[in-house]
């Protein structure tokens, strides 16, 4: 079995003291931090921008992964970038030219992911498999934190699975997946083939916050 990562999302963090809660996500075992990034328009929800992806960057080591749930996202990569990002990922249904899109993250030095919706077929993404290091399949409508897990996903990802497979970049590409994780999804997904789990509020929303939170997670799939 691949090496399964958790990447505790801010979005549910306490903004008030965003740099505590990142450390706190650190020593309890997160793998990557993750930051979710809404326009208003993409999805329903505004929420941050660079200067808060600075402020994570400066709280940890660990890889910042940025999830642009937002239009014409080839306007800010460089700035979410140059404010530290690692991974960058865009949305399918956002970028009519993805191909162009995925060569301009990785050109300003982060590594690209392509995100789809859960009613957005995985075909959509077979084309631009050989240039990206992450597929990220939503469990979720994007939008807004807290929302339930969607039923039928596992499917999907094992279907992402066999699609990465075909591409002949098993162990290059990472499958996340994103919304409605917490222990009790996380098994069946992690089972069909995700290798970076994204939870928010099962992380710091939960009893104890991220130091019980995310051992939990682990616990529940057999980190």
């Amino acid at each position: 079995m691949p090496e399964i990562k958790i990447a505790p999302s801010i979005l549910s963090a306490d903004f008030g003291h965003l740099a505590r809660d990142v450390a706190l996500a650190e020593a309890a075992g997160a793998d990557w931090i993750h930051v979710d990034v809404m326009d208003g328009c993409f999805v329903p929800n505004l929420t941050i921008g660079p200067g808060v992806t600075r402020a994570v960057r400066e709280a940890t080591a660990l890889p910042v992964d940025v999830h642009l749930m937002i239009e014409e996202p080839s306007r800010h990569i460089p700035a979410f970038v140059e404010a530290g990002a690692d991974w960058v990922t865009v949305h399918v249904e956002a970028c009519p030219h993805l191909h162009r899109v995925v060569a301009q993250i990785r050109e300003v030095g982060a590594r690209p992911g392509v995100a789809l919706n859960p009613a957005t077929s995985l075909e959509s993404v077979r084309g631009i498999l050989p240039y990206v290091d992450l597929l990220l399949v939503m469990t979720v409508n994007p939008g807004f934190g807290g929302q339930a897990f969607i039923a039928n996903s596992p499917e999907k990802v094992r279907e992402a699975r066999g699609l990465v497979a075909d591409s002949g970049r098993v162990g290059e590409i990472e499958i996340q997946v994103d919304g409605g994780i917490a222990p009790a999804t996380a098994p069946a997904v992690v089972d069909a083939g995700a290798t970076v789990l994204v939870a928010g509020s099962a992380v710091f929303s939960a009893p104890g916050g991220p130091a019980a939170a995310i051992p939990a997670l682990a616990g529940a799939f057999g980190k």
